[in-house]
């Protein structure tokens, strides 16, 4: 199997569709950046907030700051990653910038009309704003590189973890932040990072709207006909043997919408009381196959 060819297939996979929707969530995070950022000097991290510190610090333009940027981690991300881990990053990285200067204007216009006394609802409206702004860009598999190059550079040099990497790159820009515009914005910075890091999740992967149950226990025939017969979906039985006793058995697995997760939950313990089940969070179900109008996995 090849496992370049089968990767470039799902890169190239509704590719102009994909590219409209980076427009749209680098669109987001331009406007976000002008109408809220830039104005309350909230460094939340990457080059977006070096632009910020650095302006105030030294009068660097923040725009053409961050075209340079650009342009340098783009060249720095081909030569010591090669193109096709670089070809993430072009559209995002170049049209940024440009989305930036082009909403300047529009910004100048809507800025009276948004005017906020009170530093929460920035905090909140920005945070909303850039989490789906990076939500849509990351869902359709592009990023718009900057810190993302440099954590991937240090992944593939220094053996770094990515989630280690950006936090100590996020942690750094922000207490520059600090240092330039003190430990409020500091603190406001913070917000905006939780509140769109989540939002941004809730995007990419959606609104879990049913539960998987891994149930073991030993009425596993009328759990599965309760299962089949009375929530009308479907479950699948999987060989198990227990890491201890090594005796061998069996466990049920199957996905319920979350409005029968509480009948379901209390019918396992009404059958078998000594039932052990885990129950995890399901954002996606694809695919499945149906008998006698009953959906199975």
């Amino acid at each position: 199997m090849d496992l370049q060819k089968i990767k470039e297939t799902v890169l190239q996979k509704d590719f102009y569709k994909r590219v409209v929707i980076i427009l749209v969530g680098v669109f987001l995070l331009a406007l976000t950046y002008n109408l809220f950022l830039r104005p309350y000097n909230l460094v939340i991290g990457g080059t977006t907030g070096l632009s910020i510190a650095f302006e105030s610090l030294f009068g660097w333009n923040s725009t053409v700051f961050l075209y340079v940027c650009a342009c340098l981690l783009l060249v720095l991300s081909f030569i010591l990653l090669g193109i096709k881990r670089t070809g993430i990053s072009i559209v995002g990285s170049l049209m940024y910038p440009v989305f930036i200067s082009l909403t300047e204007p529009v910004v100048k216009i809507l800025q009276p009309y948004l005017a906020f006394d009170n530093m929460i609802l920035v905090v909140l409206t920005a945070g909303i704003l850039y989490g789906v702004g990076y939500g849509l860009v990351y869902k359709v598999g592009f990023d718009t590189g900057g810190s993302d190059i440099v954590i991937r550079i240090f992944n593939k040099f220094f053996h770094m973890p990515e989630g280690k990497c950006a936090l100590v790159i996020q942690g750094f820009v922000v207490l520059t932040g600090a240092f330039v515009f003190g430990l409020n914005q500091m603190i406001y910075a913070i917000i905006i990072l939780f509140i769109y890091t989540n939002i941004m999740d809730k995007i990419m992967i959606g609104i879990s709207n049913s539960k998987l149950f891994f149930i073991h226990t030993r009425e596993i025939e009328k759990v599965e006909d309760f299962i089949l017969h009375e929530l009308y979906t479907g479950v699948t039985v999987l060989d198990m043997e227990g890491g201890y006793s090594k005796k061998k058995s069996n466990i049920l697995m199957c996905v319920v919408p979350n409005k029968d997760y509480y009948l379901f939950k209390e019918a396992i313990l009404d059958v078998d009381p000594k039932a052990f089940f885990v129950i995890n969070d399901c954002y996606e179900v694809h695919g499945g196959v149906k008998r006698d109008n009953l959906p199975f996995l």
